[in-house]
């Protein structure tokens, strides 16, 4: 299985991986089949940008890295929830939340790491909501690498699927501020969590939003988020592959986001994930089928031979870009 974006589907080479859902979270389009072209101009039109296939040259590559779809799709689904309650006035239910941010917990917890569904993978209704859930995940990897304690976690999870309230009591502008004003007179949701909403926009330089705090003003938390919120809309949003964003990120440090917190960013999430094909530095083309131990340094098998090794024992041997889309 392998990611790819929808201008590269071919119908004569693969065939889904995971199913494609509607704006109402239906399965509109089952795993296990090829996409006729009527239906991938559908597709198009609901502007779904990604799509997990299965083709001769992934075979063998699981993802397991990934969220399982149907808890994820759970996870936006209660999301969405809680947002269109503030939408409509109406209180939002904490516990539902905060029984998704222990589940959220124990699924980065569990694992050694967690890569990203792109929230552009589901129709354009539910990606607010999916792109939470994406923030609260990634956020939480880092939170874990800093060994933040369980109460920590929590509080964090709960800022970041929420960072973003503001959006639905008082639409784009402004959100933060609404954000934060919503949620610090609920007294079940930490005043670190609505930190999280408050301070998410602001740059470590000073020039950020909307107070223009710098440093260590800014709660950890919020920076995580940020840091978060940037990669997600990277990835997802604007189509940039892994290892890009990365490099945009590490462009912003000291600027926008503390340097530690990238760097160690950097080092927890993958820049190149299974399914990735690659271009060697001997010229040869490959996929990336694992990372076991080395973020920045997977298994990757060559196209040509089916020869697979490991990066982390190859110093000299470095993937120097990210191939082209393939030809139909």
């Amino acid at each position: 299985m392998r990611l790819i974006m929808i201008d590269e589907y071919n119908d004569k080479t693969m065939q889904l991986a995971r199913p494609v859902y509607d704006r109402h979270r239906r399965v509109l389009l089952a795993a296990g089949r090829t996409i006729h072209p009527k239906y991938l101009e559908r597709l198009r039109q609901m502007d779904i940008k990604y799509l997990f296939v299965d083709d001769f040259i992934s075979e063998g590559i699981t993802m397991e890295e990934l969220m399982d779809m149907p808890s994820w799709m759970e996870a936006t689904e209660i999301v969405q929830k809680a947002f269109e309650d503030v939408k409509a006035n109406k209180p939002f239910n904490v516990r539902e939340l905060q029984k998704l941010a222990v589940k959220l917990v124990d699924e980065v917890s569990r694992r050694k790491m967690i890569i990203i569904i792109p929230s552009t993978s589901l129709a354009a209704e539910l990606r607010p909501y999916a792109h939470a859930v994406n923030v609260a995940l990634l956020s939480l990897q880092l939170g874990k690498q800093l060994r933040l304690n369980g109460l920590q976690m929590h509080d964090l999870a709960m800022g970041a699927l929420l960072h973003d309230i503001g959006k639905a009591v008082e639409g784009d502008e402004h959100h933060a501020i609404k954000g934060f004003e919503y949620l610090r007179k609920n007294r079940e949701i930490s005043l670190l969590s609505a930190h999280v909403a408050y301070q998410h926009h602001e740059a470590f330089n000073g020039e950020g939003a909307p107070r223009k705090v710098r440093h260590k003003e800014i709660h950890q938390y919020a920076q995580i988020c940020g840091i978060a919120n940037r990669f997600e809309n990277l990835i997802s949003e604007e189509g940039i592959p892994p290892h890009e964003a990365m490099e945009a990120l590490m462009a912003k440090s000291n600027i926008d986001f503390a340097q530690d917190l990238v760097r160690l960013f950097v080092n927890t999430i993958p820049s190149y994930p299974p399914g990735a094909k690659v271009k060697m530095s001997d010229g040869r083309e490959a996929i990336v089928t694992k990372i076991v131990n080395h973020m920045q340094r997977p298994y990757i098998r060559y196209l040509s031979t089916n020869e697979e090794i490991s990066l982390a024992e190859k110093p000299n041997l470095l993937i120097i870009s990210v191939t082209d889309k393939d030809k139909k």
